[in-house]
Parts: C-alpha cells; structure tokens; sequence
C-alpha cells in the first residue's frame, strides 16, 4: 500500500477553520477529494490519511462522513482537547467509526508548551497509550523540549511527529531542533512524518538543498522503519505543487536506501503506525 500520511479536506462554509481566512487565497477555497485525485494517481498512491484542520469535534463528524464514500481517504485523524474532561468520552464515539485511526494533539497552539507537563495532561495521554492509539503530534521546534519531557514521562506513546517538529528551515538553524529531534527518537515507539517542510522554508525562494540536512537528520534518527512520506497538501501549496514536495524528499534520500527502505516511507510504515 502507497499513502500519502498527511494531508486535509476542508468545505470553507463550515465556519470553524479560524486560520483559513481570505488574506489567503491559495488556501480560502473548499479542498476536497477531487481535488487531489489526479496528484494521487500520478504518484501512484493508493489513497491518504486525512488529519483534522480545526479544533472542533465537528470537524472530525465531517471528515469522517466524508470518508465513508471516499475510498482513497484510508484513515482520519480526530481533533482532540486532552484539557476536556470528556476526551475519553468523544474519543470512544469517534472510534466507532472504521476509518479513524487516531487523534492529533496541537501543542503547537498551545500559549505555553510546558501545559503538556501538567498531571492532567499526562494522565489523559497515558490513558491513550495504554489503548495503544496512534497520537499524532504538532509542535514547533521551540517545543521540543517538553515534548521530549513529555514523551519521557509516557514511555508507551504510540505517536508520530508531524512536520519534523517544523525547524527553522528559513534561517538554515539546525541546532537546538537536531539534537532535540535526536532525543525524541531514542523512544522505539515514536514516529516521524517528513511533511510541512515546504511551508518552513521561504515560500518564494526555497531551493530543494535547503531541506537535505533536515531530512536527512531525520531519516538518520528514526531509520527506515519510522519515517512517512506526508505532503500537507493542501497547506502545501502557499510554497510549493505536489509534485514539488514529492521531488523535495525524493532529492534528499540517500543513495543506499533500498526498493524496501522507499516502500516503508511511502505507505508500509504509516499502514503499520495507524494499523489499517
């Protein structure tokens, strides 16, 4: 199985995406599976893992309606509150449904990272650890650190982290990110998706050298078996076309990897992560 690990579907007139607003065009239309057909059918992939776009349990509702007559969308990623006392309770409605897969926790909207710390916090993620669900993190690169410390503290997390963790691919930092992103994978339960990178860099003037550090750093730290190809199509498109995000990872793999190693990144290890 060939799958694209993270992209989004979005119908504008449902009102909850906040940050989609009209100063972006690019993005201030409905995306929908239609719309990534033919990028999926050129790159040979069976179908995606649609991940939430807003923070509401409606959108979930929606995307998961969606997916029961789409048979390229293979699994949808739930929003979540860890902070509601009733996550438990919305998790267990979600899970009804056979195409979610797992949830997403937004650290990066968090005002102060070191929240995921708190008792509660950690009780609710331990809980989801113990079920063995796939958690899918979002966190900026100056977020490493608790999210290390969080890891730490819930040694069974079945998680992946999107975007590699966002490092400041603009400015070309790599440190405190790699070493970070280095600590984070010593944990055998922890993935990472080579996604959103395009969307770090300069949306105007990057050039496909300027991620081979960054991915390479993070082919290195989870090896072949932990890594998945993501495109963050539709977010993708304020830097760059599928076919320019694909081309991105693509110039940066290693010469040795082999026909096994490419197949793990684009669909093998993301069928075993969300267990489809």
């Amino acid at each position: 199985m060939r799958l694209d690990a993270h992209q989004h579907y979005w119908s504008i007139e449902r009102g909850d995406y906040g940050w989609i607003t009209p100063e972006l065009p690019v993005l201030y239309r409905d995306f929908l599976p239609g719309d990534l057909a033919p990028a999926l059918k050129k790159h040979e992939l069976d179908g995606s893992i649609v991940v939430q776009a807003a923070p509401t349990l409606a959108e979930t509702d929606f995307l998961l309606k969606l997916s029961e007559n789409e048979p390229s969308v293979k699994g949808v990623v739930a929003w979540l509150d860890l902070a509601d006392p009733d996550c438990r309770l919305h998790y267990e409605r979600f899970e009804k449904h056979p195409k979610l897969v797992g949830f997403r926790v937004m650290i990066q909207e968090m005002e102060d990272a070191n929240a995921v710390l708190e008792p509660a916090f950690v009780e609710a993620l331990t809980y989801f650890a113990g079920k063995g669900t796939p958690v899918d993190l979002l966190l900026t690169s100056d977020q490493l650190e608790p999210a290390a410390e969080l890891i730490a503290k819930v040694p069974g997390l079945h998680a992946v982290i999107d975007h590699i963790a966002k490092p400041n691919i603009r400015d070309r930092v790599l440190e405190p990110w790699k070493s970070q992103l280095s600590r984070i994978a010593a944990h055998p339960n922890i993935y990472c998706k080579l996604s959103g990178m395009v969307t770090e860099a300069d949306h105007r003037s990057w050039r496909p050298d300027d991620f081979k550090a960054y991915i390479r750093h993070a082919l290195d730290a989870f090896g072949p078996r932990r890594v998945m190809f993501g495109s963050d199509w539709p977010v993708c498109l304020l830097a760059a076309s599928y076919d320019e995000v694909v081309n991105v990872l693509e110039e940066a793999l290693p010469d040795g990897w082999t026909a096994g190693d490419r197949d793990r990144l684009y669909g093998l290890n993301a069928k075993e992560f969300y267990r489809i």
